[in-house]
């Protein structure tokens, strides 16, 4: 039996939670769309050296997350950092944009397409972690990279992962350990016949907007800081 290809977006969203994975695949096609404030984080990532050399209170204007001042410096010292490897250039001149690429098992949007070698950027809106990706991230970009490596017969070793609203811009390499929570993500999408049990980790069920029909109960602010 063929079994039907899963969704970037599924796969990211099941390693970061597999029960809000099936309340989100349940919505109409319309209501799964990124909201307007994702794309304007993302239209910023065309706009580095403008915003590089931008009036602090231009930037204030913008959808980036951190102070004008922090923002540029932060993004200066990503620049420099990948001009001294020689990614610099890449980054900002990719060889296509938004590509619909489908693999074997997976398909969606790759944001960026990096020739010689082959390699796929992912935008993310949200906040980096300290070091690295968020484990959710890294499948996306597995899935990305496996999927640009189907369609191209091409092996891809590495991938992107872009936060414009902070200036941020990391690699992670195509290892083992990637490449099996990628699989386990898979297994995990195509297995959701029902909700499955609950995240132990409610921190992620304070924001989701599956909380109350999930039926978790979360900390209310007041709660949190031992007022009620």
């Amino acid at each position: 039996m063929t079994q039907t290809h899963v969704a970037f977006s599924d796969l990211r969203t099941a390693a970061y939670c597999a029960r809000k994975c099936y309340y989100q695949r349940a919505l109409p096609a319309e209501e799964r769309e990124p909201p307007p404030e994702v794309e304007a984080i993302r239209a910023l990532e065309p706009r580095y050296e403008s915003l590089l050399e931008a009036s602090p209170d231009a930037l204030a204007s913008e959808p980036i997350a951190i102070s004008p001042g922090r923002y540029r410096e932060r993004l200066a010292a990503t620049r420099q950092r990948l001009e001294d490897t020689g990614d610099w250039e890449r980054l900002r001149n990719p060889d296509e944009r938004d590509v619909f690429a489908t693999g074997r098992h997976c398909r969606g949007i790759v944001h960026k397409v990096l020739a010689d070698p082959l390699e796929p950027v992912v935008l993310s809106s949200g906040a980096p972690p300290e070091t690295g990706v968020w484990q959710s991230q890294s499948v996306h970009a597995v899935a990305a990279a496996k999927a640009l490596a189907w369609e191209h017969q091409e092996s891809v070793e590495r991938a992107w992962l872009e936060y414009p609203a902070y200036g941020v811009i990391r690699s992670l390499d195509m290892t083992t350990r990637r490449k099996a929570q990628y699989r386990s993500a898979l297994r995990t999408v195509r297995e959701l016949d029902g909700p499955p049990p609950r995240t132990t980790a409610r921190s992620k069920c304070n924001a989701c907007e599956f909380a109350s029909e999930c039926g978790v109960k979360t900390r209310t602010l007041r709660s949190l800081l031992g007022l009620g």
